[in-house]
């Protein structure tokens, strides 16, 4: 295709979401994103945008592990396992939006670039599906098979509510943070979406096939559009929120301490409450502003759909309502006025739910329809956080200052996940769970020193990236895309806290890790180099695995329950994401063991729960433990592996749950059944222990440092079921400090870290190496 029609689809229209304008801001393939290997499409078109969903294969490579047959039977220094890089297909997710004002220059587009597609017959939905069907067919070869708007509808806001976590919020004007997110619902059922496009369509939910149209009103966006178009002479919609954004709608609105002067308060109302919409335009003899009309406008339809919703809720007996449509758009006023009028009509009783993909809602549910036979609701999905932009103004350009405040999201891509994702059975209570420990979009402080450790940890990065692809010619360059992309993330974080891609309103020390390891996939910047060294590392501590042992053998009961834990404990200090630690293994080769024994702080520590833990272990034995590990290398091998060993010999089953994939030094299940493998060889407890299947190894379905006790594998989840499992074991910063530190569950509970960050350390009011040592109880 020639160049205009790539900077035609580059624009960025005023409500930030891509329009067809003729200027370019992104080079086309970072906007249709993959759209070589687009399989599928589906499209939603409304009055004003349309949206656009396509799914694609997304080729990259990744480092696997495999183990040497191994003859010996005693740990010898021959390596563990062996390194292959591999071609990795999975599938993805795009949805998009543009103006309807260049409609057929798309089309030409996307024609122009589905030169692999299946699809044969599209589907559509929205008004637009009817009147430009004749083009869609004409500019696109394709046949155009039209869906129930309604069913795309509620098919579209199922699915991210129960694939997005944090999918909806409420918004509450002048806190800090506005946005407060809503955890992901185990049950997402019943619910009332109010639908507000032109008109409103309020739809009640009873379950993902069970839905029915209750109600709905002809006063709308369509309506605040029209009206406010006759009363501003603007005809923009956007343009018309802006004028909104600056008016005060009590220079045109009568209020009730204007009809009553000073008795109102003996009927229980509020002085500033809306009396009448325009009723000062019928009496003062003045021009009134744009502004303070097109304010008084929203307000006064806000306020309708608002009562409108609670009538609906009180009928059905519905305690969740969800707002859905562009005439939203995460727009301030309008928010805050709809989540005034549900508080005030319910007395508090029903929130008001605003979701943040909601002008997405129809373009998924018809992408879902046509993709039926692949059965995508049997898939967990993630939001992918190099593809997916932030929160963002809908006019930065007007009001670059509020981007952290209001907004659209103006692309979201999903990843299929291997495996499906479902929360620990064990929380207390799911639907408050937050794994964040701070929300660093609250402790400007806290923020500013971690993007600081991010960006200065950078280089680091790139350099490793690069060292462990030494035949690739092209290492180099895709490192430094890398350095890019994930450099202007951070710089973005420190202005505006809220954009984070997919972000769901807490920024937390955990999303940095996320965004920089989609980005390092999306360049396909594999750090090959990581996995030799912890292999190496691995081969060292087997070494030593049958010494430690023996020592742990010669001690009394209860000096070998200390023993174990500070074991476990200096294991823990061998973490190559903390730069203390790596200072000293650099400066310090043959930093060992007992070394880092050496380095913990004494007792008592910054957290210590261990006598609680000590009484417990002279009574009956847990019957399951799921223990969620850490590092490689001396860490799981010295320090896990003799403490599970204990816990198999008092007679408790043992999972051992282990990431998914690669991050940091982190062990992974696939190095984790190679090592369980050797300590077998030399350990009949371990060897018997997984004869009998008491010990086991799962995978957590995550590939971060952190921890989400909401999003692991169904398989963990079930095997959790299965065994009555009454123990939990998080070790490590990053899954016991920065994430799960107050997570609160139905079952006992240890939570263990050395804090190997200085600053962290000075905050929780210790010193480096200071110990968490925290053992819970369930609530009675």
């Amino acid at each position: 295709p020639g160049r205009s029609k790539m900077a035609a689809c580059s624009g960025r229209g005023r409500d930030g979401s891509h329009s067809l304008d003729k200027s370019i801001t992104l080079p086309p393939d970072e906007i249709f994103r993959n759209l070589k290997n687009a399989k599928r499409f589906a499209i939603d078109i409304g009055g004003s945008l349309t949206k656009l969903a396509y799914y694609s294969t997304v080729e990259h490579k990744v480092a696997k592990v495999r183990s040497f047959d191994h003859s010996g039977k005693d740990g010898s220094s021959e390596l563990l396992y062996e390194i292959s890089v591999q071609e990795e297909i999975t599938a993805r997710l795009h949805f998009i939006k543009f103006e309807n004002t260049y409609i057929e220059t798309c089309l030409d587009f996307i024609k122009d670039h589905l030169v692999n597609t299946e699809t044969k017959v599209i589907k559509a939905t929205g008004c637009g599906a009817h009147k430009f069907k004749d083009l869609l067919e004409e500019k696109l070869g394709l046949k155009v098979d039209k869906e129930d708007e309604m069913s795309c509808l509620i098919k579209g806001c199922n699915f991210v509510l129960k694939n997005i976590p944090h999918e909806a919020f409420v918004y509450v004007k002048h806190a800090d943070p506005e946005f407060r997110f809503q955890t992901m619902q185990p049950d997402v059922f019943p619910y009332l979406l109010v639908s507000i496009g032109a008109g409103v369509c309020i739809v009640k939910v009873e379950s993902e096939d069970k839905f029915q149209r209750v109600g709905g009103s002809s006063i709308g966006g369509g309506t605040f559009w029209g009206l406010g178009a006759l009363l501003t002479k603007t005809k923009r919609f956007d343009e018309l929120l802006q004028l909104a954004s600056r008016g005060q709608h009590t220079n045109v609105d009568m209020l009730v301490q204007d009809s009553y002067g000073g008795a109102y308060e003996s009927l229980g109302l509020t002085g500033d409450l809306i009396a009448s919409s325009f009723g000062k335009s019928a009496t003062a003899d003045k021009e009134f502003s744009k502004e303070d009309m097109a304010k008084s406008l929203l307000h006064m339809i806000s306020n309708d759909i608002g009562q409108l919703a609670c009538l609906y809720t009180k009928l059905h007996d519905l305690k969740r309502v969800y707002f859905g449509g562009f005439f939203i758009r995460g727009h301030p006023v309008t928010m805050h006025a709809i989540t005034y009028s549900i508080n005030f009509f319910t007395k508090g009783e029903v929130q008001a739910l605003f979701l943040r993909h909601e002008g997405y809602l129809g373009a998924i549910g018809a992408f879902l329809k046509g993709a039926e036979e692949d059965n995508p609701n049997q898939y967990s999905w993630g939001e992918n956080y190099a593809g997916s932009s932030g929160l963002m103004s809908t006019s930065p350009d007007i009001y670059p200052l509020q981007r952290a405040r209001s907004g659209t999201f103006d692309m979201l891509e999903m990843d299929r996940l291997e495996r499906q994702l479902v929360s620990l059975p064990l929380l207390l209570d799911t639907s408050s769970y937050v794994p964040d420990t701070v929300d660093l979009a609250q402790d400007a402080m806290a923020r500013e020193y971690w993007l600081s450790c991010f960006e200065e940890a950078l280089d680091g990065v790139v350099k490793r990236a690069v060292a462990s692809q030494p035949d690739l010619p092209d290492a180099v360059e895709r490192a430094e895309k890398f350095r890019r992309k994930y450099l202007h993330k951070l710089q973005t974080l420190r202005h505006q806290p809220l954009t984070l891609p997919g972000e769901d309103g807490t920024v937390a020390h955990r999303k940095f890790l996320q965004s920089r390891y989609c980005i390092l996939v999306e360049f396909t910047c594999l750090n090959t180099r990581s996995i030799d060294i912890k292999q190496k590392e691995n081969d060292i501590a087997l070494k030593c695995f049958q010494r430690v042992i023996n020592s742990l053998n010669a001690l009394g009961w209860e000096e070998r329950q200390f023993a174990l834990v500070k074991g476990l404990l200096a294991g823990n200090v061998f973490d190559w994401g903390a730069k203390a630690v790596s200072d000293v293994l650099e400066s310090v080769p043959e930093f060992g063991f007992e070394e880092a024994k050496r380095k913990l702080q004494d007792r008592p520590w910054l957290v210590d729960s261990y006598n609680e833990w000590l009484e417990r272990l002279k009574g009956p034995p847990h019957k399951c433990a799921l223990f969620f590990v850490d590092n490689s290398g001396l860490d799981i091998i010295l320090g896990v592996f003799p403490f599970v060993r204990e816990l198999l010999s008092r007679g408790t089953e043992v999972v051992l749950a282990c990431n998914s994939g690669p991050a940091l030094n982190d062990v992974t299940y696939n190095e984790s059944q190679i090592v369980t493998e050797r300590i077998a060889v030399m350990d009949p407890i371990i060897q018997l222990a997984l004869k009998e299947e008491r010990l086991l190894l799962v995978q957590t379905g995550s590939s971060s440092p952190c921890l989400d006790l909401s999003r692991l594998d169904k398989g963990l989840a079930n095997l959790v079921r299965e065994r009555k499992t009454d123990l939990v074991i998080i070790e490590g910063m990053g899954r016991a400090i920065h994430t799960n530190y107050y997570a609160a569950l139905r079952c006992e509970s240890l939570k263990l870290a050395v804090i190997k960050n200085s600053w962290l350390a000075q905050r929780l009011g210790g010193k480096l190496f200071s110990v968490v040592f925290k053992y819970e109880a369930p609530p009675k």
